[in-house]
């Protein structure tokens, strides 16, 4: 199970959120680029980068020279989400050396566009995120919740040629509450999708339970506030996935 560390961008600072509330924001480092170089040093196979400004519609260009930079910085992919509501968007991200975009508003409210995207991009280059309070989608930034939950948006996707996406129990996220892992493996089980597991890791156990599921289709974990709060190395999480 591939290890992902998560950087999220607020105003070009490394930050995390907690249940993904705004007003609840912890500055972890003023320079993300350091924080993604340190992470390549540990081990790191690819990043996991997300605009928060973006989310939250409040543009701010600054994170996408941050952006940017870190992608020149460092020798792994990165992956981005954050703000993606459109093909232009998706292509800017890209031009960028983006390894792979992480769409998710765009998915529940332009549903026909879906397909286009990844006819256009590729699905390799395509992911979609999924956050969920009490199973039902939310989206821009986790502030409006919508009328679908997160399995049947997984099938959608899927019938639109996803491969992938990034579930996030947003209740959990940021709370070192542990991984919702029986919902992430319901929703791997009931569409046929690779997931990403996201939100909630608190401990090396979390990610030895995760690793332990494997089979339902979870692959990949990314890991934020764990390291950043000192409760594991990169390294450690590394080897207990390996």
């Amino acid at each position: 199970m591939l290890v992902i560390p998560a950087i999220d961008l607020r105003q070009g600072k490394c930050v995390r959120l907690t249940q993904g509330r705004k007003e609840e924001t912890t500055i972890y480092d003023g320079d993300p680029i350091k924080v993604a170089e340190a992470f390549e040093n540990d081990g790191a196979q690819m990043l996991h980068v997300v605009d928060l400004d973006g989310a939250f519609s409040e543009p701010n260009g600054h994170n996408r020279d941050v952006l940017r930079d870190l992608i020149h910085a460092v020798g792994i992919p990165v992956q981005f989400g954050g703000g993606l509501r459109s093909s232009k968007d998706i292509e800017q991200a890209i031009s960028l050396g983006v390894a792979r975009v992480v769409i998710g508003t765009l998915a529940v409210e332009s549903p026909d566009l879906l397909a286009n995207v990844v006819g256009l991009f590729g699905v390799d280059h395509v992911a979609v995120g999924i956050d969920a309070r009490n199973g039902q989608v939310v989206t821009r930034g986790w502030e409006s919740e919508e009328q679908i939950s997160a399995l049947t948006l997984a099938r959608r996707v899927a019938a639109a040629g996803i491969e992938r996406i990034i579930y996030t129990d947003v209740q959990r996220d940021g709370t070192l509450a542990g991984v919702n892992i029986d919902q992430t493996c319901s929703i791997s089980e009931g569409s046929g999708l690779k997931i990403t597991a996201s939100g909630g890791v608190a401990s090396l156990e979390d990610l030895e339970r995760l690793g332990a599921v494997s089979h339902c289709g979870v692959d990949s974990v990314i890991v934020g506030k764990a390291l950043y709060e000192g409760r594991f190395t990169l390294p450690e999480a590394i080897a207990i996935c390996a």
